[in-house]
């Protein structure tokens, strides 16, 4: 028996229950490009937060992003965005935890949250292009 299959699948139920759960928490590069290169065809219905450094922001990030660092995300800061507003955070990638702390506040603030799991690393090797400077 290989380590895979040591410990039992979860019963189909189950394994819908977790995997449409875990999908509420997060979504992905190629879905936010999605949306991204819509072009309008499909309303931007989300809030794409750059948790990182204003530095790191400036030599790359995500088109149409908004910098706030996760470190500086306060309530004062989120004023302009009515309540039921979908945050989308990311940081660099797999190795920073700054969206999952960035999407903690968010949530401790009462608002709506995912984290797009691969951050820049992600969005990278997916082949697609970063913004520069305030683009």
């Amino acid at each position: 028996m290989s380590a895979v299959s040591a410990v039992p699948s979860a019963d189909s139920a189950a394994a819908l229950a977790h995997f449409g759960t875990l999908l509420s928490f997060e979504t992905d590069c190629a879905d936010v490009h999605a949306a991204l290169a819509s072009d309008g065809a499909i309303p931007l219905d989300f809030v794409l937060l750059d948790v990182r450094s204003s530095a790191l922001y400036a030599r790359g990030h995500l088109p149409r992003a908004v910098n706030l660092p996760h470190g500086k995300i306060v309530a004062s800061k989120l004023a302009e965005y009515p309540p039921g507003t979908l945050f989308v955070t990311y940081c660099a990638g797999p190795h920073c935890n700054g969206a999952t702390r960035a999407a903690m506040k968010l949530a401790q603030l009462g608002r709506q949250v995912k984290v797009m799991i691969g951050g820049i690393t992600g969005w990278i090797d997916e082949g697609f292009q970063l913004a520069v400077g305030n683009e």
